[in-house]
């Protein structure tokens, strides 16, 4: 199993908005990084739903249901999605400045490249922030 960070402006699309929704696909990617990342997404792999600008936590764990398929909301080819649903919320919001002060996590991108929507996490990483958020 892999592990993956997406992020959300929770205005766009909040956690809460995606519980109750239930299922979604995640669109939008024009990165071509973030989007290599969603083809990697494979059914079972768990995701950690962070809020970006506003916020900026990691407020939930998803799980991906369905592999990478053509972007319904355009007709270019080369951008996907991948559909997940939520699997729980942390009991604690894990913050962006306690992800920078965690040292076992200064490698992740969330911290070297912030502008990322998508990136993967070490099994590591993954457990580590819900440790924090628990």
């Amino acid at each position: 199993m892999n592990h993956w960070l997406v992020k959300s402006e929770p205005f766009k699309y909040s956690w809460e908005k995606f519980n109750e929704d239930g299922r979604t696909f995640w669109d939008g990617v024009r990165n071509y990084q973030a989007r290599n990342n969603l083809r990697e997404m494979k059914e079972g792999d768990l995701v950690l739903y962070y809020h970006s600008n506003e916020g900026k936590n990691v407020v939930g764990v998803a799980k991906v249901v369905k592999e990478s398929y053509q972007d319904p909301t355009t007709d270019d080819k080369n951008w996907v999605v991948v559909d997940l649903v939520p699997v729980e919320s942390l009991k604690n919001p894990v913050t962006l400045e306690q992800i920078k002060a965690e040292p076992s996590l200064a490698d992740i991108s969330l911290v070297r490249q912030g502008r990322l929507s998508v990136m993967p996490l070490k099994a590591t990483e993954f457990d580590k922030i819900l440790e924090m958020g628990s």
